[in-house]
């Protein structure tokens, strides 16, 4: 195994569970072990009944008692694959993500992985009922973090060995290089991740400004691992000018923060406006359940004059604002009693966004506020419009959050078959080799439905590792 990231120990897990000795080359030190999973929310997307369906899976909460969740169906699923990657995504793939996806998270719980109701992220209280929305609403106990921590904990308990501060440089016919040696084995299985920590290949594939992109997790994803696996013949497959990018804090450092990890996210914006350092608007935050969002909006900051915006809310939307992430330590955050003091605290032309706040107030149209559905409160007259969430910003003191992009990891990589074998040039498998994980190319186009990520990388770490103990 090439990579210890959540990808790589599922397939570890799997490969062992099968009788296979195991070995997991981890790139990084013990204490960046675990590479992209460890900073995330540690949510995981997949099909299943509602609450009563999950009774076996979750951790006891005595909020159980007064949630609304609703089930997520396969075709739910599905077509949110279809529709977020606009159709482009394997389809093939995509049925195995969505069909594999709760036996997957299961089989994760079996193997020790603990999971709950991320409230603080995923549901909104109303009327004493806590109700989750986006088809998203699981996650591991303490997040990504914890994620990695269970993993490991369960590899140790099974025999697999993890070996840290081991760079996989390129790889050989039956084995790899790590340090000027060569480790031969029946199979290899690459969970490296992609390249989104390496600002020349973000140019080179992503595109012009890509390189000043901040990086949300590690700074080990460089695409070596990827790189030597083209060298070898394999095939190239997906978006490879498309990536899975955030607003994140503008004031957090270049790569990811071991303390903090996920905590720069700045996810609420579908309760406010977001406006670039000239004070206009660009998008539309209440376009789809942030969920269906936040991935491509990132890219959408990057692409504004200085590649910054600003969220912003007013005192009844900050009220309702994510505290996990928006009141983390050190937020960048710029408070003030009127708009116009608020831009000069931001550095924007005050008179510009005094405009802006006033035709947007202006264009927000009667109707129900519920942040737990999309409630059709939109905009009208404006372009860009406000699909739903629509609130007039008037309620002082207003506050201000800057954000820039924060690249999670790359869309482009290998293409893998149903086995997770590694495929050719010309199609065919290559002997030993398989991938999972974000290395794995043609699943996600353009965009990602949210936590998606992980259950992919569970679910073909799962198929690789029993694929390749089978050999």
């Amino acid at each position: 195994m090439v990579g210890a990231g959540n990808a790589g120990l599922s397939a570890a897990h799997a490969a062992r569970e099968r009788g296979a000795r195991v070995t997991v080359l981890e790139k990084a030190s013990r204490a960046w072990s675990g590479g992209n999973s460890a900073f995330t929310a540690g949510a995981m997307r997949f099909a299943h009944g509602g609450l009563d369906d999950l009774g076996d899976l979750l951790e006891p909460d005595e909020r159980h008692a007064d949630t609304e969740l609703d089930p997520y169906t396969a075709d739910e699923f599905l077509a949110d694959m279809r529709r977020v990657t606009l159709g482009r995504g394997d389809e093939a793939m995509a049925r195995i993500l969505v069909g594999d996806s709760g036996d997957a998270v299961r089989w994760l719980h079996g193997r020790g992985i603990r999971f709950r109701l991320m409230y603080e992220r995923q549901a909104y209280e109303q009327d004493g009922r806590h109700r989750f929305w986006g088809g998203l609403a699981v996650g591991a106990v303490d997040g990504g973090a914890g994620l990695v921590a269970q993993h490991r904990a369960a590899a140790e308990r099974t025999g697999i060995e993890v070996r840290d501060d081991s760079p996989v440089s390129d790889l050989v016919p039956g084995g790899v290089i790590v340090r000027g040696e060569e480790l031969r084995a029946d199979a290899v299985i690459l969970t490296a991740g992609g390249f989104e920590s390496n600002p020349q290949m973000r140019a080179a594939y992503l595109g012009p400004n890509w390189d000043v992109a901040k990086v949300r997790g590690t700074p080990h994803n460089t695409g070596e691992v990827l790189r030597a696996a083209l060298a070898r013949g394999a095939q190239a497959y997906g978006n490879w000018s498309g990536c899975h990018a955030i607003q994140w804090d503008a004031g957090a450092p270049p790569t990811g923060d071991l303390e903090l990890t996920n905590r720069y996210s700045r996810q609420s914006y579908p309760l406010g406006i977001v406006v670039n350092a000239d004070g206009r608007r660009f998008l539309d935050e209440g376009a789809d359940f942030r969920n269906y969002t936040y991935a491509k909006y990132g890219a959408e900051v990057l692409r504004q004059p200085q590649a910054v915006a600003h969220q912003l809310f007013d005192a009844r939307t900050a009220g309702m604002l994510r505290t996990i992430d928006y009141e983390a330590p050190g937020a960048t955050r710029v408070d003030a009693d009127t708009i116009e003091e608020l831009a000069e605290r931001l550095g924007i032309d005050a008179a510009r966004l005094v405009r802006t706040v006033a035709e947007y107030n202006a264009a927000v149209q009667p109707g129900e506020f519920d942040p737990s559905v999309k409630d059709g409160k939109r905009t009208q007259g404006i372009d860009p419009p406000k699909s739903n969430w629509a609130l007039p910003l008037e309620q002082p003191p207003f506050t201000a959050f800057p954000v820039t992009c924060g690249i999670t990891f790359t869309f482009g990589g290998l293409r893998v078959d149903e086995r997770a074998r590694v495929l050719d040039e010309a199609g065919a498998p290559m002997p030993g080799l398989f991938a999972a994980g974000e290395l794995v190319g043609g699943l996600f186009f353009h965009n990602y439905p949210g936590g998606s990520g992980l259950t992919a990388g569970t679910v073909w770490g799962r198929r690789a590792g029993y694929a390749a103990a089978d050999l």
